[in-house]
């Protein structure tokens, strides 16, 4: 596949009822994707900068549908970033965990008849969850954020993170409301893909929990 490359097309000023980001859009060699960096503040050279990577979900950003936790946790990240004065979130267009938007509404079509969403996505023909991080690591270095505390509960973001030589510091666990509608999803979620989440779906804590510091920035 050789090395990812992406470019960047151009930034605009985009007011929110958080604050005021920098939205820029890149295309990349990976994909015929465009994907997006929403950043606040400065965050060039700068150390310990608060990241998300977050998979569009139409239904859940756009909708605010209550099957899953995407809408409440790009909202929290957004809040979250704003209070820090800094931070970037990187928006992957890899709708329903990569699967896209048809396939994942058939998937809740299957859910509603009783299989939870990693059976879905496996009766489907697909994997648990067929998203890359990839191109958002490169987005990463391009920004030149030196080192960075990811907003998330999901540790694959993480790994995928480190093994593209970005210096990860922390995680910062994004808290999420449990309804009548998204229980079992995310209780599917921390019982079978190792999301870090309690029974309850609430995060065990909202510190920063401390990683390897020696992980270091490829070359």
């Amino acid at each position: 596949m050789g090395e990812i490359r992406v470019n960047l097309m151009t930034c605009a000023r985009v007011p929110t009822a958080h604050g005021e980001f920098q939205l820029c859009l890149f295309s990349n060699s990976l994909d015929e994707k465009e994907h997006l960096a929403l950043v606040y503040g400065e965050v060039d050279s700068q150390e310990d900068v608060y990241v998300r990577l977050h998979s569009e979900c139409f239904t859940g950003d756009v909708l605010g549908s209550e099957r899953c936790d995407c809408g409440q946790q790009l909202d929290a990240a957004m809040k979250e970033i704003v209070h820090q004065g800094r931070g970037v979130i990187v928006y992957l267009r890899q709708e329903g965990r990569g699967i896209g938007l048809l396939d994942k509404l058939r998937a809740y079509n299957l859910q509603d008849e009783g299989y939870d969403t990693v059976e879905a996505n496996l009766l489907l023909g697909h994997h648990p969850d067929e998203r890359d991080y990839s191109v958002a690591a490169v987005i990463l270095d391009e920004l030149n954020l030196l080192s960075v505390r990811v907003l998330t509960n999901n540790p694959e973001k993480i790994e995928a993170l480190r093994k593209a030589g970005i210096t990860v510091k922390g995680r910062v666990p994004i808290p999420v409301q449990v309804t009548k509608d998204n229980a079992e999803y995310l209780e599917t979620k921390r019982r079978r893909m190792n999301h870090l989440l309690p029974e309850n779906g609430l995060p065990t804590s909202t510190l920063s929990l401390e990683l390897d510091e020696h992980s270091n920035r490829s070359a």
